[in-house]
């Protein structure tokens, strides 16, 4: 990536990235690799190795993407931690086969790059409802996905995948996902998933963070009256 216009957000020193590192690995954050020719594959922090300045990533072995990222000239991880979004170029990666299972290996980033996420006011749906996002599935297009939503911003939405569920790779969109938030709101909108997380252990499934694509002014009105009442309700709820 293009450094210069990026010093600022800029984590330069190595006990800077480190730490960042280490975040990431104790968190279990999902690290998102892509290449500019559009493979992309979903990851983990899993060893940080400081004397041979490497990390080991965790792979999926039968992955289609796998070859096309360690084959790629340019790679790039991007991670979103919280309302940061953490981003270094990946050098050296190679595959590592032990058995039936696979991993990446690469350089320890020297710099690294941390930019606060535009905020979106989210709210959680209240209890009493359960709004859900019905779509087929990107890879499986056979399986219908009837998805619980976690809470809901102007920009986009977080769903519950089940564990029973295939996974789906960030950075795909789907054309049409039908969101009923409450009786009073259905919308039909494009969705991009931007990154998975891990659940809390009592919770079986992964987080998928999605944002809207080009909604339209008829689907923002909704959203926002949507957000616009349940905040009101959730007010009146805490005064009784």
């Amino acid at each position: 990536m293009g450094n210069d216009g990026f010093y600022e957000f800029r984590l330069g020193s190595a006990d800077e990235v480190l730490s960042m590192l280490k975040r990431l690995q104790g968190s279990r954050t999902v690290l998102n690799l892509s290449t500019p020719s559009g493979a992309t594959l979903s990851s983990s922090l899993l060893t940080i190795d400081e004397g041979s300045k490497s990390l080991t990533l965790s792979a999926d072995a039968d992955s289609p993407q796998l070859r096309a990222l360690v084959d790629a000239s340019e790679t790039v991880a991007v991670a979103y931690l919280e309302s940061i979004k953490v981003q270094f170029d990946v050098h050296g990666l190679v595959a590592v086969r032990g058995g039936q299972s696979v991993s990446l290996r690469c350089a320890l980033p020297s710099e690294m790059f941390r930019f606060q996420r535009r905020e979106c006011f989210r709210v959680r749906p209240l209890l009493r409802s359960e709004p859900i996002a019905r779509f087929l599935h990107p890879a499986r297009p056979d399986i219908e996905l009837s998805l619980r939503v976690l809470d809901v911003s102007i920009g986009g939405c977080a769903l519950l995948l089940p564990s029973s569920a295939p996974a789906i790779e960030p950075g795909v969109t789907v054309d049409e996902v039908e969101l009923e938030l409450d009786a009073d709101t259905h919308i039909t909108v494009p969705m991009r998933l931007l990154h998975t997380a891990a659940m809390a252990e009592d919770t079986r499934g992964a987080k998928l963070g999605c944002e809207f694509v080009k909604p339209s002014n008829e689907n923002l009105r909704a959203l926002q009256r949507y957000i616009d009442q349940t905040q009101k309700k959730r007010r009146l709820m805490a005064l009784d």
